[in-house]
């Protein structure tokens, strides 16, 4: 016989384990590298979602302070990450179409782009301060996690949340559905990600199911991601088209890039429609079976 109950996934050891994770690769190198970088930002989006999760009934001095803390890791690292994604974009767009690139042979912002870093042996002094500064917010947002019960947590309070989220998110996909501006597209990436990062401590209700859904929108996020980085180069690049006094091989290069954007959408609305079309509940998605948590 199934029992009538089942417990989710403890929240405290998974968000200690976060921030202690993000430690770890913050102390591998004088110098975070770009790997590192990703990571500790991704770790900083799974701790600001599982605050969202349970604002609710942790108070909102707690949830401000320790957000705050996880969205400030992240806005510190930000600018190290970018650089070397657009790096990369340029250089597998090149192997592509060398003869766009030939001709944009004198473009300053390309070749600025292009250019790798040096990584110093010792960090300079603005980026060891900022790493001091991270260090310093991972430890006291550790010693909070240390001292701070979560085991007064309702469950069903939980799920009321992972909903809302849920109806967020559609609606997020829908504004971007309709209304494909690279700013709508970046909200329904980043609250379905919230959503992503919640669902994983509801596994247990229905593990097979659950993954699935994960996986789909795990797909989703990566593609968003991918269309939101072009379009982010496309900013740095300061590219308008006015019809008047622009490169032919800047426009060209453009085309190919907004294609690529093309392709990974083409991709993503599909599945976004499965998870997120209208009308949809949260329990028909993801098939909660037991009705006692």
């Amino acid at each position: 016989m199934e029992p009538d109950y089942v417990k989710l996934k403890e929240i405290k050891p998974v968000l200690a384990g976060y921030i202690r994770e993000a430690q770890v690769l913050l102390a591998k190198a004088p110098v975070p590298d770009d790997v590192a970088v990703h990571d500790i930002r991704v770790l900083m989006k799974k701790a600001r979602a599982v605050m969202k999760l349970i604002a609710g009934q942790t108070g909102m001095d707690s949830y401000e302070r320790n957000y705050g803390a996880y969205r400030e890791v992240g806005r510190i690292l930000s600018s190290w990450r970018e650089t070397s994604v657009y790096r990369k974009i340029l250089k597998d767009l090149r192997k592509k179409k060398p003869g766009v690139f030939e001709a944009l042979g004198n473009n300053r912002e390309l070749e600025l782009l292009l250019q790798k870093a040096e990584t110093p042996s010792s960090p300079a002094p603005e980026t060891r301060k900022d790493i001091n500064n991270v260090n310093s917010i991972l430890n006291k947002a550790g010693f909070r996690i240390r001292f701070q019960s979560f085991d007064n947590l309702d469950a069903r309070q939980l799920l009321n949340e992972l909903d809302n989220t849920y109806k967020l998110v559609t609606d997020k996909y829908l504004t971007a559905r309709n209304n494909m501006k690279p700013e709508n597209i970046h909200e329904f990436r980043k609250k379905a990600k919230d959503f992503l990062y919640q669902l994983y401590f509801f596994r247990p209700l229905n593990p097979q199911t659950v993954k699935s859904v994960e996986k789909r929108i795990d797909a989703i996020a990566q593609g968003l991601g991918k269309y939101n980085d072009l379009a982010q180069m496309i900013k740095t690049l300061g590219y308008k088209y006015t019809g008047q006094g622009t490169s032919p091989a800047l426009d060209d290069l453009i085309v190919i890039i907004r294609q690529e954007q093309d392709g990974y959408l083409s991709k993503v609305w599909p599945l976004a429609y499965k998870v997120f079309r209208p009308g949809q509940k949260l329990v028909s998605l993801i098939g909660f079976r037991i009705l006692i948590i």
